[in-house]
Parts: structure tokens; sequence; C-alpha cells
């Protein structure tokens, strides 16, 4: 038996799987999944500890264990491995084991709560623009250049990162970006990865269900940049008020980006219209196929991204202006009538809040802006009524729905989300919590220049309903509504 005391040194581990590894068979934190000659990794997650799975693995023939306590006689016949976190001990493992692929090229991380999505994808698709192979860990999946990997998590688990960053290694990607949850970070799943940069885009009230209070929500973020090394970059969105707290113990090289707020990276907006934006950036007039305030935030910090990891900003800019639509991020469509639809991932109060006023600067004053929108089920049940707030202030009709209800009823949450509304209001309320309905509804009441936003799925080609995933697309139904291919 072997005793880590502080897993955060991990030469102790190197040393332990040095010439090993090809004798473990994979590794495996979930019991369900082992077989001989497996190294099994025993974590306390949120439902189950790994820890009470330990003699049934141990029967099944592995051939290492590595957890935080041990059982009353290990068997001689195991190789045992004693750590204090065997979380952040399953990353760094996972990372030996896969020949540590993420020091084999530069890895930056996107943490916030809105805009991850658009940074990462914006800079996979930027880098492969300037000729680079690049790999993408996203909410919309996980790329290895052309390659499409399905994922449920925004940030998988270490075993699927190591995994794929493997095989981003050996298909020689100089560059992988990927999105970071603060449930990633609080559960340790990025631990093992060598980080060559950070980037804070914005924080707002969401994943209160499970970080119970803002303050630890934010601090779940903020240990991102306090792990970064001090040869990587750490850069953050100066029009947010908690940037700064981000840094506040980072040891990586700080810099900052904004739009309303003097910056190392500064963006200034000329015009916006529905199919883009004219900024200034870097002293510089370019066009940028994005909407809205948010999405010109989003577009500092890619291009202040693509500067700090040396590419050339004539290039950049160049690129930028070629850069594709973020699939369901405020994706516009035009019917033959002329209404506009509105696709977008806006699941927060402070997103659809940002959505809706960006359609209302765009938009003239005597069309109607039609909203659909619902919350997910099982997750923060404090944000719906605000995002119902938000939603009724800025429509001129408001239609509520169900999102991805999971093992709620949509109607209890439609009757949460209405909380946010007096009783006069809410009697001024659609409510159909079928959402294939309410899309059409919304579109029947619709007249030619009028504006309908689906708004809280974005990307989503599914709905999940006790369990089940059933296709649904919300573009899909946009287009089929609007006849339009």
């Amino acid at each position: 038996m072997i005793k880590i005391a502080d897993i955060e040194k991990i030469e102790g581990i190197r040393k332990i799987l040095s010439g090993k590894t090809d004798s473990f068979h994979k590794i495996e934190f979930d019991s369900r999944r082992v077989e001989p000659g497996d190294f099994f990794v025993a974590v306390r997650g949120i439902h189950t500890d790994g820890h009470h799975y330990i003699d049934e693995v141990v029967g099944k023939g592995v051939a290492g264990v590595c957890c935080e306590v041990l059982p009353g006689k290990p068997d001689p016949g195991v190789t045992w491995v004693q750590v204090e976190n065997s979380a952040i001990a399953l990353g760094e493992i996972t990372s030996i084991f896969f020949g540590e692929p993420s020091k084999k090229f530069r890895l930056v991380g996107v943490t916030g709560t809105n805009g991850k999505t658009s940074v990462a994808t914006s800079l996979y698709n930027l880098f492969r623009l300037m000729g680079y192979k690049v790999g993408l860990f996203s909410t919309t999946g996980i790329m290895i250049e052309d390659k499409v990997l399905e994922t449920i998590h925004t940030t998988p688990d270490a075993l699927v990162l190591q995994k794929y960053m493997g095989e981003m290694a050996e298909t020689g990607c100089a560059y992988v970006f990927m999105e970071v949850s603060s449930h990633a970070v609080d559960q340790e799943r990025i631990a093992g990865l060598h980080f060559a940069g950070g980037i804070f885009t914005n924080l707002t009230q969401d994943h209160l269900d499970y970080h119970k209070d803002f303050k630890s929500y934010l601090y779940a973020k903020k240990k991102f940049f306090d792990r970064l090394p001090a040869e990587a970059f750490a850069l953050i969105n100066l029009d947010d008020r908690n940037a700064r707290i981000m840094v506040q113990n980072t040891k990586a090289r700080v810099s900052t980006f904004g739009i309303k707020t003097p910056a190392d990276f500064h963006a200034r907006i000329l015009e916006s219209h529905f199919d883009g934006t004219l900024v200034v950036l870097d002293n510089k007039e370019i066009w940028i196929p994005f909407v809205g305030d948010f999405s010109v935030s989003n577009m500092t910090a890619v291009y202040s991204t693509a500067v700090l990891l040396g590419e050339d900003p004539e290039k950049i800019l160049e690129n930028m202006s070629r850069l594709p639509m973020v699939p369901g991020r405020f994706e516009v469509f035009y019917s033959p009538e002329g209404i506009i639809g509105i696709v977008d991932y806006a699941h927060t109060p402070d997103a659809v809040a940002k959505v809706l006023k960006t359609i209302r600067r765009l938009g003239e004053s005597n069309e109607k802006v039609i909203t659909v929108v619902g919350a997910g089920g099982n997750r923060d049940k404090t944000k719906r009524p605000r995002m119902a707030r938000f939603a009724y202030d800025l429509s001129d009709i408001l239609i509520l729905t169900s999102d991805n209800p999971r093992d709620e009823e949509p109607e209890k949450i439609i009757h949460d989300m209405l909380e946010g509304l007096t009783k006069d209001e809410q009697s001024h309320v659609i409510s159909i919590p079928n959402r294939k309905e309410a899309i059409k509804t919304a579109f029947l009441m619709a007249k030619p220049s009028d504006i309908v936003l689906v708004a809280g799925k974005g990307h989503e080609t599914y709905q999940e309903i006790r369990g089940v995933r059933y296709h649904f697309d919300d573009r899909e139904e946009l287009k089929r509504m609007m006849n339009i291919e």
C-alpha cells in the first residue's frame, strides 16, 4: 500500500504508475463497468460513494484501487493508493494513463454563466479558419477536427476528457478549447489538465439548486483561476462586477476585455442589425455575423484570446468576419411573410433579459415581440419567477411552456414562473405546456414584421421527460411553422 499525503503533489502517483499503465486494462470509477485488470478509483459522488463498492471490484479482479479510506484488510494482490481526495486523483491518474495529453497542445478553458458555448465554439472555428487542427469540448458536443461526438455534460467526466484529449493529441491538434462548468470545477473533473489559459465571461444567477447560494457558485468559478499555472493567462470581462474577484489569487498573467469599461482589449459598437454588428475592435472596424452587446462581448473575448495565444491581429480580424453562427445562439430565421423568428439558448434570467433587450433595440416600434419560454425541471427553482418577470416586461405577448421538465410536471414549473408576476399580469400570460403547440400558437398570432423568440433550448435536439429523451428541435419547429427549409 502506498499513501500519498498531498494529491496535488502528484509525483508520487506518477512514480507508482510509471511503467505500470500497460498492466492496467483501463481506469474506472463506476463499479458497474469494472473488468478484471482495471484500476478502480473510489470517488465520493453526489448520489453514491465509490468506497462502498471496493470489496465488489476487488472480487471482480481489479489490479489496483485508489481510495481515501482503505478497507479493513487490503488484498495484498492489489496495488493500493491512498489519497486525500480521490476525485482529484482520478483526473491525475487518468491523465498519466493517457500520456498527459493536455501538455501536447494548448488548452484554453472558458467559464461563466453565459457565453461559454459561443466563445469556445467561435475560438474552435476561428483557429480552424487560420489553418490549425483544433479540438472542442462544448455543450453542443465534442469536436476532434471534423469528427463530432455527443456529450450529455457541458464538461465531461475526467475519463471522457482524458480519453478524447488523447485522441486530439494523436490527431495533431495544436489547440483545444473547452467549456468549464462550475459543476466540473467543484467535482474536480478538470483535475490533471494543464491549461494554457482561462477566460471569464460573466456571472449571474444559475445552478443554485446545486451550489445552494451565489457565493458558493462564484467561488466554484474562482477555483478554476486559482489553479491556473503561472505560465498561463487569465482573461476576464471587466464589464462584470465579479471579474476582479475571479483573479484575486491566480498565479496566471491577468488580461482584461470589455465593451463598456476601459480594458486591455476594448470593442465599441457602431451599427447593429439582425444579421450582424459593425464594431471597432483594437482600433479597426470589423463586421461580425453576431447580434447583441453580449455577442460583441463574446467576440471581444475571442479576439483577445487569439492575441494572447500569439496570433497576428490582422489575421484574426480577417477571419473573425467569416465565423459561422453558433447553433441556437440568437439564430435568426425569416418567413416569406416577413415574420422574424429567433432561437436562443437563453435559460437564465440575465440571458432572457439580454436577448429581449437586444431584440427591442434592433426592432421597429410598430412590431410585436412574442416570447415562448420555459424553465428546466429539477434545476434551480429560484430563477423561474425572475425569468418570467423579465420575459413579461420585455415582450408584448408571453407564452410560458415546458423546457426539459425532467421529473417535474410542466404545469408546476409554469406555476413557479408565474409567481414572478402579479395576478393581473398572470391573466395576460398564455400557458401552453406542450412546447410544439406553444411555438405554433406564437406563429399563428404573429403578423408580418413581428418577432417570435423561442428561448431556453437553443441547439438542443431533444426534450427530456421522465428520464426519456424525445426528439425535439426548436429550430426545426420554427422553420416548419415559417414554411422555410
